[in-house]
């Protein structure tokens, strides 16, 4: 995309301009970009009316998940999110528009929290790369306020209603998504606004959506980083502007469902979608009314509502790949200019042709080697968070510890494991063991069978004589299938990682977390007995659990359910 070659060039044809520039092989080749996005399967937005009050955690016109209205039009942003990475691949045709493109690029900070680790590369000197997806349902201009609806909400405190981790193996051979659903309850650490200098005290228990409102985008991708480990190297957050062009300019998507639908109750509620049994192309308005569609598919929940959503996106990629929709340059230039209008980057991305690249480096993976799933999760027991959802024990961080240590998801794994995919190794020097004071936890029910008793005091014990002498068993208990250890802040994790070394428990178990206060060895169901951690438990069987609903770019047979009471 240099200045002198398209300068030099002013003789030849727009069309001949793109095609050199990499405009058909970048959306029509077999390495085109990857657009699969996940999906919040929390996503308000089918009710009738605009203008629905909040439910004071995070919900503009929400309630519990399967239950009560909804806010108007949660129009997914993250549509346009992965359309930016499809599309800007294919912008370059002209210097001129290039630089127009630049000035509407708006940028952010990338974290708002503590720094985050570098990548660990792998045996080839490759590193993975993570950009998280987020959707804002901020009412700041005329058109979002258009889009949205919800009046009493126009110019108010923005919510991150979609978030989406897409991640691209070290090698490039495969890309994996984590979509969070909107409402899971957890705690957003200290953010501090880079605009005004406002520090936000970490909170208590609280929705994720929150996240965004306290310093910006920044502060959603240190939400991330606090409870997953994974290190984000970029992110990229749309609004409701722009996504009705782009479901236009991509032209028809098809999507099945079993049974003939109409997305509408007695009561009005409803994405309005009606179509017959069977496959159907569908764009522009219906496109958003079948990303939209909760009541009606499968159980009327959020999650079906995702399901939905992964078909979609599946489905557009592959409908990018194998047809010639978007060959008209004025399209495109329209989908570009809608993209960059509506789209906020980190700081990192100072530039257009950065974003080229971007969707230059997630091109050359094959749809079958994509897989989205959704963060396994369970319904929330805490009070005032009913119908909300926590991280599922054991299953959560078996899925992101697999994208930390750039496991594909798909199980197609290299026979040998990379040799630098294990954690780093903590900077700072740990402390002695004498001067180290450890918390121990009986986690042994974690799988479903009776506490081993006594387990947290042996456990301590063990420590003590291996020099930890600070090592004290706490009655709580915490059920966990797998020993954790979890330390409170970065200055400590050295020696958290000191006492797994001690015991032979792998760095991966290691973790920072708000939950603590110091450092918690929380003895997990993989370790009832014996004086050392078992080795047996040391290899994990790295497969992506049943409970985050894997699907794969290139099943083209998913055929969305109906929900009874809504079929015609």
């Amino acid at each position: 995309m240099g200045q002198g070659r398209v300068r030099g060039e002013g003789t030849r044809s727009r069309v001949r301009q793109a095609r050199e520039l990499g405009w058909d092989d970048s959306l029509y080749g077999e390495g085109a970009p990857k657009g699969r996005t996940g999906t919040i399967p929390r996503q308000g937005g089918e009710g009738p009316g605009p203008e629905e009050s909040g439910d004071g955690h995070g919900h503009r016109g929400g309630g519990p998940r399967r239950h009560g209205k909804r806010g108007k039009r949660r129009i997914l942003r993250w549509v346009a999110s992965v359309l930016s990475l499809l599309i800007l691949a294919t912008a370059g045709a002209g210097y001129l528009y290039y630089e127009h493109l630049n000035s509407k690029l708006k940028k952010d900070d990338l974290t708002l929290g503590d720094k985050m680790r570098d990548h660990q590369a792998n045996a080839a000197g490759q590193t993975p790369l993570n950009i998280l997806l987020i959707g804002s349902d901020a009412r700041d201009s005329e058109a979002n306020q258009k889009l949205g609806g919800a009046k009493e909400t126009f110019n108010g405190t923005p919510l991150a209603d979609v978030q989406m981790l897409l991640h691209l193996s070290a090698d490039r051979s495969n890309i994996s998504v984590i979509s969070m659903p909107r409402d899971t309850v957890l705690k957003i650490p200290q953010c501090t606004d880079p605009d005004d200098g406002k520090t936000y005290a970490a909170t208590g228990w609280t929705l994720t959506n929150e996240s965004l409102g306290r310093g910006g985008p920044g502060c959603t991708v240190a939400t991330w980083y606090e409870l997953t480990g994974i290190t984000i190297d970029h992110f990229m957050m749309i609004d409701f502007a722009g996504v009705v062009s782009m479901a236009d300019a991509i032209g028809g998507v098809p999507v099945c469902v079993k049974q003939n639908v109409h997305s509408r109750n007695k009561q009005g509620q409803g994405s309005g979608l009606k179509l017959e049994a069977g496959t159907h192309p569908v764009k522009g308005e219906q496109a958003l009314q079948w990303l939209r569609t909760r009541y009606g598919f499968d159980d009327g929940t959020d999650l079906a509502r995702t399901r939905a959503q992964h078909m979609y996106m599946n489905s557009m990629v592959r409908e990018l790949r194998k047809n010639t929709k978007l060959t008209d340059p004025a399209k495109l230039r329209n989908l570009a200019e809608a993209a960059i209008g509506a789209l906020t980057v980190d700081k990192g991305i100072n530039s257009v042709k950065q974003l080229f690249d971007l969707g230059e480096a997630l091109k050359s993976v094959p749809t079958g080697r994509i897989t989205m799933t959704t963060m396994p999760n369970y319904y929330s027991e805490r009070p005032g968070f009913s119908g909300k959802v926590e991280p599922q024990p054991g299953d959560a961080e078996q899925l992101f510890r697999m994208v930390r240590e750039d496991i594909p998801l798909d199980g197609k794994a290299p026979k040998k494991k990379p040799a630098a995919t294990t954690p780093a190794v903590s900077k700072d020097p740990a402390a002695a063991p004498g001067e180290i004071a450890v918390t121990v936890q009986n986690g042994t029910s974690g799988d479903g069978r009776f506490a081993e008793k006594g387990r947290a005091a042996a456990v301590a014990g063990i420590l003590s004589g291996k020099g930890f002498t600070e090592a004290r068993a706490d009655a709580t208990t915490d059920p966990q299938k797998k020993t954790v250890i979890r330390f409170s802040n970065a200055e400590l994790e050295g020696d958290a990682q000191a006492v797994a070394k001690s015991l032979g428990i792998p760095l991966t178990s290691v973790k920072k977390s708000t939950d603590v206060t110091g450092i918690s060895l929380v003895v997990g169901a993989d370790w009832r007995q014996g004086d050392a951690y078992p080795k047996s438990a040391v290899q994990d069987d790295n497969k992506t659990p049943a409970s985050a609903k894997a699907l794969n770019g290139a099943d083209d047979e998913a055929c969305m359910p109906v929900q009874p009471g809504f079929t015609w």
